[in-house]
């Protein structure tokens, strides 16, 4: 990983706070962030050696004006005669792209003036001649997207919504992963060494997890869930109890993640809790400092919680940081996730759950529309994968999932709980995951763009 810094003392002291800031300034300062990462990174590239026959992997528009660089050195600068196909072509040999987006706001554009500013006539006329500025105005995604010669999106689903809001593209889909062996908690490392040697060094293995006995399951979860709830003891003075039945919820406080459907109802939700069995819900993440709806949603939770009662308590974790979410992922007995449709492109949270054998009640969006089995591997809210739904359905199919399925089964049926445990693991975790991400970007994305595959070792 290479680290651009523009706080070098040879730079403006404009320039040099280029790189101080992720999403801040105007747009003036976030394309002149843009055009650091794309022109800057490939000149990095360069400088360190690396030959014309490297690929260029975008992850999003922002690294897009790297295309620039590259149809320059077609010569689409020095013909005269603007941007041909084939130059065109020659650039789209050396570029792949991701998309991680479904939501239009979610892809920079910058009017044609501040462009010319930023990048100069030479390079926006460029722009203009290779048809990339549309309505005068720079749309990273397109510009990154006329020049890819492979185009995904990030789960299957999310394949199908880029494909419908940029119609005319080839687009893909590789599903996102997880690090497994970063997100398992140290009690299911052990328990998958003793069962499963060798599955630190391919995940494909955690499919023999369903050999694994319940008890075994139960007994390394008990070990997460201590953990965890001695760390919410140590962070809130708040003391739970390791026997109660525990959803966790922890994500970048935005709107779309809707973290306070569950609290609907509050009402509600101590009655479920009054007859289905005790619940204990875990809270975390914070809202971007200029996300005035983000911050009034964690205001709501704050306030929901109050209206709760001892057979539903609730905490909000502060400081939400990796370890907290490692123990998160592990200690919870549900991991819960209820975005709006069709906004989670992929979602990785419930993969992360999954490695330490901890089933999804999910919204069936992004990945879940693939890691979900009813019953088997988690539960959704509804059935069905429609985008518009009543949120007033899903509400109800939330608090139905718990009061008449989820609670019986983890406080009657404690071995059938475990059941679903261990299909999680044997399920997801060994399939939505890093390994299998790079073998498709490997075999799919970068096959047929370069011969790294078939000369590179590392490959």
């Amino acid at each position: 990983m290479l680290l651009l810094d523009a706080a070098l003392p040879e730079n403006t002291p404009w320039d040099r706070g280029l790189t101080d800031q992720l999403y801040g300034g105007d747009e003036h300062y976030r394309l002149c962030q843009e055009a650091l990462l794309g022109l800057g990174g490939v000149a990095a590239l360069a400088a360190l050696g690396h030959d014309s026959r490297i690929l260029y992997h975008m992850n999003e528009g922002h690294s897009a004006l790297l295309t620039i660089p590259l149809l320059e050195t077609s010569g689409a600068d020095r013909s005269g005669d603007g941007v041909s196909e084939e130059q065109i072509e020659a650039v789209r040999k050396n570029c792949v792209f991701t998309s991680h987006t479904p939501v239009p706001a979610g892809h920079d554009q910058f009017p044609v003036a501040l462009v010319r500013q930023v990048l100069g006539r030479a390079r926006t006329a460029l722009l203009q001649e290779g048809e990339c500025l549309l309505d005068d105005t720079l749309n990273m995604t397109y510009l990154a997207l006329r020049f890819s010669g492979y185009i995904n999106g990030v789960s299957m689903r999310h394949g199908e919504v880029s494909f419908d809001m940029f119609p005319g593209y080839p687009i893909h889909a590789i599903t996102n992963g997880v690090h497994v062996v970063t997100w398992t908690c140290e009690a299911f490392q052990e328990l998958y060494d003793r069962h499963i040697p060798g599955w630190r060094f391919d995940t494909r293995y955690l499919r023999y997890a369903i050999q694994i006995p319940h008890e075994e399951i139960q007994e390394s979860h008990r070990r997460a869930k201590r953990e965890l709830l001695a760390d919410v003891e140590s962070r809130s003075g708040v003391k739970l109890d390791e026997n109660v039945f525990t959803i966790a919820f922890a994500r970048r406080a935005t709107p779309y993640k809707r973290a306070d459907l569950l609290l609907r109802d509050p009402g509600r939700l101590r009655e479920i809790a009054a007859r289905a069995g005790p619940l204990q819900i875990l809270y975390a993440g914070k809202a971007h400092p200029r996300d005035e709806a983000g911050k009034e949603m964690i205001r709501r939770i704050f306030q929901a919680s109050k209206q709760l009662d001892e057979r539903a308590r609730l905490v909000y974790l502060k400081n939400y940081d990796w370890p907290l979410a490692r123990q998160m992922v592990a200690g919870a007995d549900l991991w819960l996730n209820t975005p709006q449709r069709p906004r989670e492109a992929s979602g990785t949270s419930g993969m992360k759950a999954a490695c330490n054998g901890v089933p999804s009640l999910s919204v069936r969006d992004g990945w879940w529309i693939e890691g979900h089995l009813e019953g088997v591997t988690g539960w959704s809210l509804l059935d069905g994968n429609a985008d518009r739904v009543e949120e007033s359905d899903e509400v109800a199919g939330l608090y139905g999932k718990l009061e008449r399925v989820i609670l019986p089964l983890f406080y009657q049926r404690p071995s059938a709980y475990a059941e679903i445990m261990r299909a999680a693991i044997a399920i997801n975790a060994s399939f939505f995951n890093t390994q299998r991400v790079l073998s498709q970007y490997v075999r799919n994305a970068y096959r047929g763009l370069a011969d790294l595959v078939e000369e590179s070792p590392a490959l």
